[in-house]
């Protein structure tokens, strides 16, 4: 009895079920939100690896093109042996992403980011390939003068490795303009390539001593023009990671 009320233990029990209730609500908030924090780690940790895939791939990229130019054969080779650490790469991040599937149950735009991410280390994994591709074909080309500077395909190289830059950099900042901009700048390394194969086309047929080495020069020149096709892929999966909206924002690359 307290100020003339009688507490019941019925009261009583409900009064330690309502407490105890509130107790429980507090601690699922505190592990939801420990939770979450978690996964947030676990996804800067995805992406920083994703970032080093990217960087590396840009390296491998920058030296076999710098192994054309030199004609080093030492250097394509270093180039062929790092393919084995982008594989690498990729089977890790993979791992990883599956991991975050399979534990966390991720929904909406977290799934949006790690479905990207999947697809974007396919990607880089592809253009890891064409960068050994570039080092064979220098390796090739290493014992035998060129016949013509090499201008077109430095640049190419140039320009594709820019817009792997952006599109990593679109991915950090979550930034459709800057991924919209990498699809457009794939127009240029397009337009590089058309012309420089009508260019070794005319070589070829006016002295058909030029036809090995302008092959081989052709071949190069689709090995860049694919790996911005790849970079451009890329730059879509982030179009798509922020609206939900999966299209092919370069024209020629509709109907593919």
């Amino acid at each position: 009895m307290i100020s003339g009320l009688m507490i019941t233990s019925e009261d009583a029990l409900a009064n330690r079920s309502f407490h105890t209730g509130e107790v429980n609500l507090r601690n699922m908030d505190a592990i939801q939100s420990t939770t979450r924090k978690t996964f947030d780690a676990q996804l800067k940790e995805l992406e920083q690896q994703l970032l080093k895939m990217g960087s590396f791939v840009e390296g491998m990229l920058d030296s076999s093109v710098q192994a054309l130019i030199r004609q080093d054969s030492e250097l394509a080779d270093e180039v062929i042996r790092r393919d084995d650490v982008a594989d690498n790469m990729d089977l890790e991040i993979e791992t990883a992403c599956m991991r975050l599937l399979a534990l966390q149950q991720p929904m909406s735009k977290d799934l949006r980011i790690i479905s990207t991410a999947l697809k974007i280390i396919t990607d880089l994994e592809r253009i890891g390939d064409y960068s050994v591709d570039i080092a064979k074909a220098a390796k090739l080309l290493s014992g035998e003068p060129y016949f013509k500077p090499l201008i077109d395909i430095p640049r190419m190289a140039e320009l594709t490795k820019k817009m792997l830059r952006d599109a990593l950099q679109a991915f950090v900042d979550r930034s459709i303009e800057k991924a919209i901009q990498v699809c457009k700048d794939d127009d240029a390394v397009d337009q590089l390539n058309k012309g420089l194969l009508e260019e070794l086309m005319d070589y070829m047929r006016k002295d058909p001593k030029l036809i090995m080495q302008s092959v081989h020069f052709i071949l190069i020149s689709r090995y860049l023009e694919r790996i911005a096709d790849h970079v451009t892929n890329v730059a879509e999966r982030i179009v798509y990671m922020e609206t939900g909206e999966l299209r092919q924002i370069v024209e020629s690359h509709k109907g593919a």
